[in-house]
């Protein structure tokens, strides 16, 4: 270890959207954070140290926080992280990336083999939940490791829900979770749509389904908050939906479960990115009224 470089509480690798809301609620909770992006230093929040590379974060952190946008990137991490040169801080990983329940097995078996412990952590609200600190984390890992973690868990977000014991559970938690957002959003598209193509007024609908036994995330936050405003600005990509639909289906045929519903809603959100690929994923309202 170089001078200069003491150690400190928490690493993070990976500072988009997410990411970077995140990092900025670790140091919100005043623990001390060096931080990696492959962009470069212009994403690192203030008051963060800024690393060069992954080598730079293991070699300071005890623990570190990973926000990716695959299982492709969080392995490759974990490889940086086994490889490093030097000195390695690191003993536990916090991964809150979206990868699928066998990513999760495979990163946590690989960390293993060197000594570090996983805690496979992905969440859910959205970056605004995020600054809120109302976002859902849901983790899964061994006692010893969901213990060791649970001070940067606690700076994450304020909504925390250990959901097992061992890696990949959470993610199951997860690509359910998304696969549901992703369902009713698409269903409430098309209501709303048909609505419309009838003569009533969208804000109208919005409300009374709210109220009414139509209620979802749908009703009461990405239509009156992005649909009727016309930001659609939740942060959160239609090809990163369609990837956690994906990744859920993929993940229903490997436990031999029938998804007639999945398939459709699957199908769906790739032509969506396929015709419009980065749009904010409540672009797909107008997407299915065009349709």
């Amino acid at each position: 270890m170089t001078a200069g470089e003491a150690p400190v509480a928490v690493g993070f690798v990976g500072l988009g959207n997410m990411g970077g809301a995140l990092a900025a609620n670790v140091l919100g909770a005043g623990l001390d954070l060096v931080a990696h992006d492959a962009a470069g230093p212009r994403r690192t929040p203030p008051g963060a140290v800024h690393a060069a590379d992954v080598a730079h974060v293991v070699r300071r952190a005890h623990v570190v926080v990973l926000s990716l946008p695959d299982g492709t990137a969080s392995e490759a991490v974990a490889r940086e992280i086994v490889a490093a040169p030097g000195r390695r801080r690191t003993t536990h990983v916090v991964d809150t990336s979206t990868i699928g329940v066998n990513a999760a097995r495979s990163v946590a078996a690989l960390l293993a083999e060197s000594g570090v412990s996983y805690v496979d952590a992905p969440v859910s609200g959205g970056v605004a939940g995020a600054r809120a600190r109302t976002l859902a984390v849901m983790y899964a890992g061994s006692d010893e490791a969901c213990a060791r973690v649970e001070p940067v868990l606690a700076a994450l977000s304020d909504r925390r829900h250990r959901v097992g014991d061992r890696p990949g559970l959470a993610q199951a938690l997860k690509l359910a979770n998304n696969f549901l957002a992703a369902t009713t959003l698409a269903a409430t598209s098309e209501a709303i749509a048909f609505g419309r193509s009838v003569g009533l007024d969208m804000a109208t609908m919005v409300e009374v389904l709210d109220g009414a036994s139509g209620r979802s995330a749908a009703t009461n936050d990405k239509f009156p908050n992005h649909v009727l405003t016309g930001r659609y600005a939740a942060g959160f990509t239609n090809t990163l939906m369609t990837k956690d639909v994906q990744l859920y289906l993929r993940a229903v045929e490997e436990e031999d479960r029938p998804s007639p519903i999945g398939a459709a809603t699957g199908a769906l959100w790739e032509s969506f990115a396929a015709k419009e690929p980065g749009a904010d994923f409540t672009r797909v309202f107008p997407y299915v009224e065009g349709a």
